[in-house]
């Protein structure tokens, strides 16, 4: 079994579909998507199917699952339909109008229900997950991570943090990974790798790679995390679209990175 996350799809579908194609998940596999499935791109409503329906995965809320939700809570208060069409809602707007009232309400269900963190333990290494990170402050390590510890660990933070945290998360070590390198890594989205620059500490390379296209970065490394990164970025940058953005797999397993190129108008 396999241990898989991906984040930040910004309503990208078909390069998803390719993504989802080539890595092929098994039914035996743990996928993690980490929200903001929605947004700026042409099909925000099939990335949402395709999520929903993905075989072994939990899915998390985003910041822009957020806004959506705000929105449609009461669709009549202007400054609900300012700040989600001032972040790129007006594809997912469009989308959700063309569908049924019966497919738009369960896909609006379903949002809601989404948890706002997960966990995972692969051999060797417990990860936590949220769409945005964590606030940090406080925090220290622990002789082990048990299921029960690392619950405790996400359920004391805020939703608001989980979902929107940017400078505060990435700026310094988490305090979760000892001197050893033990500890649980933060994987997170939200923050398009580019932007970390002038904004983490240590990142472990450039946020572009020779083609100009964006990609993971790890946090964080040091003498206090034992020379392991504590906090990885997966937001590849697909809000930016073709030329800019790509869409990323990645295996907690093995650290393998699968990424898949956003053509034109897709």
């Amino acid at each position: 079994m396999s241990t898989y996350a991906f984040s930040d799809v910004h309503g990208h579908r078909v390069p998803l579909e390719r993504l989802l194609e080539r890595v092929s998940p098994s039914a035996d596999d743990a996928v993690f998507m980490l929200g903001d499935m929605i947004d700026r791109g042409p099909d925000p409503v099939g990335v949402l199917r395709a999520c929903r329906d993905l075989s072994g995965a939990t899915v998390l809320m985003g910041n822009h699952e957020d806004l959506m939700l705000t929105y449609f809570e009461d669709p009549d208060d202007p400054v609900n339909l300012m700040n989600w069409e001032m972040n790129g809602g007006a594809t997912t707007s469009a989308g959700l109008a063309g569908l049924g009232e019966g497919e738009r309400m369960e896909l609006l269900d379903w949002v809601a229900s989404l948890p706002t963190y997960a966990y995972a333990l692969t051999e060797g290494r417990p990860f936590v997950m949220a769409h945005a990170g964590i606030r940090s402050g406080g925090l220290l390590p622990r002789a082990e991570w048990t299921e029960d510890k690392l619950e405790a660990l996400m359920a004391s933070q805020s939703t608001e943090d989980l979902l929107w945290i940017r400078e505060d998360f990435w700026e310094r070590p988490t305090g979760l990974v000892d001197a050893n390198g033990n500890g649980p890594i933060v994987i997170a989205g939200h923050t398009p790798t580019p932007y970390l620059e002038g904004m983490a500490d240590r990142p472990d390379r450039p946020a572009r790679d020779e083609d100009g296209l964006c990609r993971m970065v790890r946090v964080g490394a040091c003498e206090r995390t034992g020379g392991v990164a504590d906090r990885w970025d997966i937001d590849c940058g697909a809000a930016g679209g073709a030329g800019f953005g790509r869409l990323l797999m990645l295996r907690l397993d093995d650290g393998e990175e699968f990424y898949e190129g956003i053509g034109e108008g897709e």
